[in-house]
């Protein structure tokens, strides 16, 4: 660029009126941390996006957003949380489980947090209450604990009387603690044999289906975890390796080939917290939104994936199921 360009530039920018410049300095920035990477669950981060804008706003035009992502160490997120706060950004969105909440929490006792998470939000004390939170924190409950133990019972319509069912945790992340002890107390109560298998990287993903082929399980459960939704086809494959017929949380797995899934729209979760960090902006507090709890369960069944099981699913849970994958 030529020099009488550039100070003809300068001297533009500096000519603008001072109103203009006020109202560009004046837009909101949200921060959006994510314990994951924006390749994990994909469809997320645009129905966020899709709130905002049903709410009036859009990023780039009248909101910018800080993106922070911390690929699956939730040891980062603390930092990227005091980053945010440092930045002095407007509302927090702590997305992708309740590390990424407890860190924003922890960051701040002014800043506005607006949370995505599958752990019961009191008993983590993200919340004071659901119907009244209190403090800077609210958001979306993602009811994922409560959802393990009806997993189970649908693996068992599925294959009646099974000796040994695996469950797949992560034992870094918050949210397995109360989804195991869920199924844990199912187990127990209809005297299902359970055989719990962790896994926190990819090579114990490898021996945790090792040890399941040993015990001879005739069943897996997944606990929902963003680990184990970015390690989704490497799941998926050794479940069809070792003929283990497994149920999740969110039809994705169904649609890759997974057998079964029950659980929440969360992309609906994620819409409504983009629409509460739009009224947050418009001035309503965190304290007086409820946590936003999930009002519909959908059941996805891979009917191709069951054939290559030698399974056959009963014709009342094809007609029950909201998706049948053929």
């Amino acid at each position: 660029m030529r020099r009488r360009a550039f100070i003809t530039l300068l001297g533009g920018a500096a000519a603008w009126p001072l109103a203009a410049r006020g109202q560009q300095a004046a837009m909101p920035v949200v921060g959006y941390l994510n314990a994951s990477s924006p390749g994990n669950n994909p469809t997320f981060l645009p129905a966020f996006l899709k709130g905002l804008g049903e709410a009036g706003y859009v990023e780039g035009k009248n909101v910018a957003i800080d993106y922070r992502w911390a690929d699956d160490q939730y040891d980062r997120l603390p930092a990227m949380a005091a980053d945010l706060v440092r930045q002095q950004v407007a509302v927090i969105a702590a997305t992708g489980g309740p590390s990424a909440a407890l860190a924003a929490k922890q960051a701040t006792t002014t800043i506005p947090v607006v949370f995505t998470s599958g752990a019961d939000p009191v008993a983590a004390s993200l919340v004071a209450s659901l119907g009244r939170p209190g403090g800077n924190v609210t958001g979306m409950s993602l009811f994922y604990a409560g959802l393990a133990s009806k997993r189970l019972g649908l693996l068992r319509d599925l294959i009646p009387k099974p000796d040994v069912v695996g469950f797949l945790v992560n034992p870094k992340s918050i949210e397995s603690e109360s989804q195991l002890k869920d199924v844990l107390a199912a187990a127990h109560i209809i005297g299902q044999q359970l055989v719990v298998v962790n896994a926190a990287n990819e090579s114990e993903i490898d021996e945790a289906f090792a040890t399941l082929v040993s015990r001879q399980a005739r069943g897996l459960l997944v606990a929902s975890d963003v680990f184990f939704s970015r390690q989704r086809d490497r799941i998926i494959a050794l479940a069809a390796r070792h003929a283990i017929p497994g149920v999740y949380w969110d039809p994705a797995w169904v649609a890759d080939g997974g057998l079964m899934s029950y659980g929440i729209d969360t992309k609906e979760m994620y819409r409504q917290a983009g629409i509460y960090v739009a009224r947050i902006l418009k001035g309503d507090k965190p304290a007086d939104l409820p946590v936003v709890q999930p009002t519909k369960f959908e059941l996805v069944i891979n009917l191709k994936t069951a054939k290559a099981l030698g399974l056959t699913v009963p014709l009342i849970m094809q007609m029950t199921a909201d998706e049948v994958i053929e």
